[in-house]
């Protein structure tokens, strides 16, 4: 890894010095092909698998793309690519070739050599690339992407929409809820009580450097209990409907309220919606998200529209005089936009639920 992060540091300087000096604008191939030459002026890089050394490159011509991209959209701050700094780099990908999984339960891997790893579930299809990520509390994970068949379930016909919030973590449209666990509030107590001891020690000291594991494994233990929720409930909605309706939410501007951005992160919809949409695909399931404007304003039964304040829990229609949760109301109203953009019908009973 530390071969692969001088590796990129030097291709990005020779992108900036390039542009600079000359004007030119590096390709990819351009920059691939000069590796034969620093082999010869580094021989350390030949230690590492050629591949992966291609893939670098790869991974540095993604992150210019990225950086045009936003100039061109005109973001406010397009963020240039930096150098990688010392354990800054912390994963290579070999992309197609180079490793072999023995049956002895060892991974193969060329310049690595032999690995003893956990195989915590059988890999099925056939593996196309290997990634090897070292985590911030010193764990190592191998990540196999595959190419295999989708495994359909069968069709059901229930539908459902779904409204996340704060408060409960999702309304169902037939008036479930899934509970808001809060992860990270709940731990953060015992992230408060290793931050202000990873603050008391000198910095540069090896005391604070072996700490910092101390810091990371909060924040590991948060993101892994957030993962496993996000894919129990999920796996939970995807086996149950045929038919799921979400909002088409754009989070990074939700947080711009200073006093939800850490309820609202921590609520991870976003993780949610994208493990739902890659699990219904699999499942031959029908996911829509729809604009989520006026979900909460509206009224599921005659549409009569008012202002919701998010302090008012109970949606009262001066109208048909509905009396309904907020959040149920919405979830009703998300299935029914969704349901209209498939040119489907809504049945009365569920449409009328709440009353």
């Amino acid at each position: 890894m530390e071969e692969c992060r001088w590796l990129y540091n030097h291709l990005l300087a020779k992108r900036k010095q390039a542009y600079e000096q000359d004007a030119l604008s590096l390709s990819l191939y351009q920059q691939q092909a000069t590796f034969p030459i620093l082999k010869t002026e580094r021989p350390s890089l030949a230690t590492v698998h050629s591949q992966v050394l291609q893939n670098v490159a790869v991974r540095l011509d993604l992150a210019m793309k990225a950086f045009f991209r936003r100039v061109k959209a005109h973001a406010e701050e397009p963020g240039f690519p930096r150098f990688k700094g010392k354990n800054r780099y912390d994963s290579i990908t070999y992309p197609q070739s180079g490793f072999k999984i023995d049956g002895q339960g060892k991974l193969s891997a060329s310049g690595i050599g032999h690995l003893k790893i956990v195989l915590h579930r059988p890999i099925k299809g056939k593996i196309k690339t290997l990634t090897i990520r070292k985590s911030s509390t010193g764990k190592w994970y191998a990540s196999f992407s595959v190419e295999c068949e989708p495994e359909r379930l069968p069709e059901i016909p229930t539908l459902v929409g779904i409204d996340v919030g704060l408060k409960t973590f999702a309304t169902l449209s037939n008036a479930d809820e899934i509970a808001n666990p809060r992860f990270f509030r709940k731990e953060e107590k015992s992230l408060a009580k290793v931050q202000r001891k990873h603050s008391q020690l000198a910095k540069g000291t090896p005391q604070r450097r072996k700490h910092r594991k101390a810091v990371a494994r909060v924040h590991e233990r948060i993101a892994f209990r957030r993962d496993n929720f996000t894919h129990q409930e999920s796996r939970k909605v995807v086996n149950s409907y045929g038919v799921i309706c979400v909002e088409d939410l754009h989070v990074n501007r939700l947080t711009h309220n200073h006093c939800l951005a850490k309820s609202i992160h921590d609520a991870s919809w976003s993780e949610f919606f994208s493990k739902l949409s890659c699990k219904a695909e699999e499942a031959g399931r029908r996911y829509v998200a729809v604009n989520p404007a006026y979900t909460s304003q509206d009224c599921s039964r005659c549409q009569h529209r008012q202002i919701m304040p998010l302090s008012e829990r109970t949606y009262h229609c001066p109208c048909c005089l509905l009396s309904i949760d907020r959040d149920l109301n919405a979830a009703l109203n998300i299935l029914a936009v969704g349901l209209h953009s498939l040119g489907l019908s809504l049945e009365a009973p569920a449409f009328m639920r709440g009353e």
